[in-house]
């Protein structure tokens, strides 16, 4: 009798150890983006800040609030720095570009892309960012009043039209930091009107604003901030598509 239950039990685990095998033998599919967090445009965030009644939130690329305006100041889900090289361990994920900055009620918190507050800035968890240093390739020149681009290296005389990579024609002319210094955008401004050239003075974004900052957004984000009538501001990419 002993050696029938033996052999029971036997096939049983046998039976149950194939099942897990099988269970755990296949390969995990990777989760899908949340509805909300679907790209249209792969170069620019999931989420980008939007201001309403004068709070700020996000919106998803469709235009739909995600999360809710609620904050005085917010930045992009990018990394920073300060806490991803914190001394307190347990704080280092939440520099991660999973998170944004924002601040409420003079408060400053990270939050994940749910809206949730995950972490709480605290000056003893924060260490100094090394300072990074780009020289930039292309620089404004002005001549006679108006705004050009020069290569510092191959400018010869201000009188040689060849000396220029822009010659100065533009009312205004400031180059955006990037990612890339040999293609770098530039806020330019003609005709009382902002907008936004490349290198080879192809325009990019139409003379159609009245201020376009020159901030970090097309480091960060790949968008402009812009404003048609110099008080509210919102994102645009470089389509020219707002957001």
């Amino acid at each position: 009798m002993m050696i029938k239950w033996f052999s029971v039990l036997l096939s049983l685990m046998v039976v149950f150890g194939s099942a897990q095998s099988k269970k755990t033998s296949k390969v995990a599919k990777p989760a899908a983006a949340k509805p909300a967090l679907v790209k249209i445009n792969h170069e620019i965030p999931a989420l980008i800040p939007q201001i309403r009644n004068g709070l700020f939130g996000f919106v998803n690329q469709q235009g739909k609030i995600v999360i809710k305006p609620e904050y005085s100041n917010v930045g992009f889900f990018t990394e920073d720095c300060n806490l991803l090289n914190s001394e307190n361990a347990k704080v280092r994920k939440f520099g991660s570009s999973n998170y944004a900055s924002v601040r409420r009620q003079g408060v400053d918190f990270r939050i994940d892309m749910s809206g949730k507050r995950v972490y709480q800035y605290k000056e003893a968890d924060l260490a100094k960012c090394p300072f990074v240093f780009m020289k930039q390739r292309f620089h404004a020149y002005v001549r006679r009043g108006f705004y050009g681009i020069i290569e510092q290296p191959h400018f010869r005389n201000e009188d040689d039209y060849q000396s220029y990579v822009i010659y100065p024609q533009y009312q205004y002319l400031h180059i955006l930091e990037g990612d890339n210094l040999d293609s770098p955008m530039i806020v330019a401004s003609q005709n009382d009107r902002f907008g936004v050239i490349d290198i080879n003075n192809n325009v990019v974004i139409p003379f159609e604003y009245s201020d376009i900052k020159r901030n970090y957004s097309w480091k960060l984000a790949k968008l402009f901030e812009v404003s048609k009538d110099g008080v509210n501001y919102f994102f645009i990419d470089a389509k020219n598509k707002g957001y």
